[in-house]
């Protein structure tokens, strides 16, 4: 891509090729005086597209959800400080998350700090360096761009780096910098992947191996830092290869396929797959790939396994008793365990005597007013191997937990930084990103309306998830972890809303319903629908799945420990 008009490139035009280069098509983005010459700058490259959302922590929820359904890196345009600090919560998430978003904000003029200058947006101090300061913490590499022959270099590194860690970066260039000549970007690519020590991984995988082999009822559970990892398709060829019991954590739904013949459900503690803990709780052998042991993953921390009898796989270390492997990379010891382990399906065996077939409720009178249940069994025959559920923040994750994925199909969630209202902005960048079948989107009514105005660039730029949208009239997951008025919302009427943000443009449709016939109605309607489809279901505030209710009360019980320093 060259510049209008010239040949020459500017530090804006060479970052423009260096995200096309990195595989970016889209990226979200909001003006402000900062960075309008930079954006400016952007519009030239013919092969991304700029999409302009409301607000820009919004922008960056839309950056996290595009890099869940591309499997590379995101990027997000902002002003400096208040549009760079609007999008830090939504950054911090992808870093929680392991995703490679890149941050981009203008900066202030390069002789405003040298020249004692009071600038607006800012802190009312000649210190413009605290908006790098703070996303130092949230980020894997941060830079600022003040003379255009580094810009290359440091664009360069930032995004390598954001490729390799799995982290969101930060790039800032200065307001009179963005446009100004620089180098020519030279062919070259991003995808890389660490490799490991020869020496500790062979140790490694002996180790694991004689410790496996010698187990009678082994477990394989995966966890969401193989995402980071990008050891799937490795993690998948050594479940095929071993037969071992196989289970995710929840925070990893989707990651291996529910298809497998050997899958065994999700482990959660109180709240697993029945018979799924029980099974893995008196295992010999567990072998945890990319575990993350947070209050929530392990309702409260109460998994029942012994730590002597497990294998902890990260990403770039593997810990087997009191031995630590360190530079031996996920991805790189499931290969060479492939063909080491022995086949024992001991562990899958015990689980299929133990656990019991799905109850599926059976659809009620055409005017029975709706229950959870009842949604997520019609949710459920939505799914095909091409779609994707992405379950915001609440109920929608037990309930969407209980659901059966097809072969290939996806599941997103936040579990880790758990940040509600990110499901809105989520939706968009997932859905501009995808490239393949339909996104479906099950978003609680307290979330909603955090991000709400998203709905709005969904219908401008064509974008066609299915969301349903759960009315209760509150945070029902923060009712279970601890009640209060607080926890209640002002009603909307949410189906409306389309609309509204629709203002006579685009295929955008949305219906409320309150019965089982409305609500097949709707799905037959959505169905049928090119655009984006909005289906308010009214829900019975106390209607919650059964787990939500003892998970909250672990997870209640865990933050409400008694301070031992008193």
């Amino acid at each position: 891509m060259k510049t209008t008009n010239t040949c020459q490139w500017t530090v804006g035009t060479y970052l423009a090729q260096r995200l096309k280069d990195a595989g970016v098509r889209h990226y979200f983005a909001l003006p402000g005086d900062y960075n309008l010459v930079l954006l400016d700058q952007l519009l030239m490259h013919r092969d991304l597209q700029m999409i302009s959302c409301c607000n820009e922590l919004n922008a960056g929820y839309a950056a996290d959800g595009y890099a869940r359904a591309t499997g590379g890196p995101s990027a997000a345009v902002v002003t400096f400080s208040v549009g760079g600090l609007s999008m830090i919560n939504a950054v911090a998430g992808a870093y929680a998350e392991d995703l490679p978003l890149i941050a981009i904000s203008g900066g202030p003029n390069t002789n405003s700090e040298a020249e004692w200058e009071y600038l607006h947006h800012t802190l009312g101090k000649v210190d413009y360096s605290y908006q790098r300061e703070m996303y130092s913490r949230i980020t894997a590499e941060t830079v600022i761009i003040h003379h255009p022959s580094l810009a290359p270099a440091a664009i360069d590194r930032a995004i390598d780096t954001a490729m390799l860690r799995r982290k969101p970066v930060y790039i800032e260039i200065a307001a009179n910098v963005a446009n100004a000549p620089t180098s020519a970007p030279i062919p070259r690519g991003f995808a890389r992947r660490a490799t490991s020590d020869p020496d500790s991984l062979n140790a490694a995988t002996k180790h694991v191996a004689e410790f496996l082999n010698a187990a009678e009822r082994p477990v394989l559970i995966a966890g969401s830092k193989i995402r980071a990892a990008n050891a799937r398709i490795a993690l998948r060829d050594l479940a095929q290869s071993c037969s071992y019991g196989l289970a995710t954590m929840p925070d990893a739904k989707g990651i291996v396929s529910e298809a497998h013949e050997n899958f065994m459900g999700i482990y959660w503690g109180p709240v697993s797959t029945p018979g799924c803990s029980e099974i893995i709780d008196t295992s010999d052998a567990l072998l945890f790939a990319g575990p993350q042991f947070t209050d929530y993953t392990t309702t409260g921390h109460q998994l029942g396994f012994e730590k002597s009898r497990a294998i902890f796989c990260h990403p770039a270390s593997i810990q087997l008793g009191e031995t630590c492997y360190s530079n031996v990379h996920m991805n790189d010891l499931f290969e060479a365990l492939v063909g080491q382990l022995k086949p024992n399906d001991g562990a899958l065996k015990a689980y299929r005597r133990v656990s019991s077939p799905k109850h599926i409720p059976q659809p009620g009178k055409a005017k029975t007013p709706l229950s959870i249940r009842q949604l997520f069994t019609r949710i459920q025959k939505l799914l095909d191997r091409k779609s994707t559920l992405l379950v915001e923040t609440g109920d929608s994750w037990f309930n969407g937990m209980e659901l059966s994925l097809p072969e290939d199909a996806q599941f997103e969630i936040q579990m880790q930084y758990g940040s509600i209202g990110w499901s809105v902005g989520a939706t968009l960048g997932y859905a501009l990103g995808k490239d393949k079948g339909r996104l479906i989107s099950c978003i609680g009514d307290g979330s909603f309306q955090l991000t709400a105005q998203e709905i709005s660039t969904m219908i401008r730029y064509q974008v066609d998830p299915i969301i349903f949208l759960i009315n209760n009239g509150g945070y029902t997951i923060e009712v279970e972890i601890h009640d209060g008025p607080y926890n209640k919302i002002k009603n909307w009427n949410y189906a409306q809303l389309v609309e509204v943000f629709s203002a006579g443009e685009g295929d955008a449709w949305g219906c409320k319903v309150s019965t089982e016939e409305e609500l097949d109605k709707a799905i037959k309607e959505a169905k049928s629908r090119k655009g984006l489809c909005l289906i308010e279901v009214i829900i019975d505030r106390n209607d919650c799945n059964v787990n939500l209710l003892r998970w909250g009360n672990q997870v209640a019980r865990n933050n409400g420990r008694a301070n031992r320093s008193m």
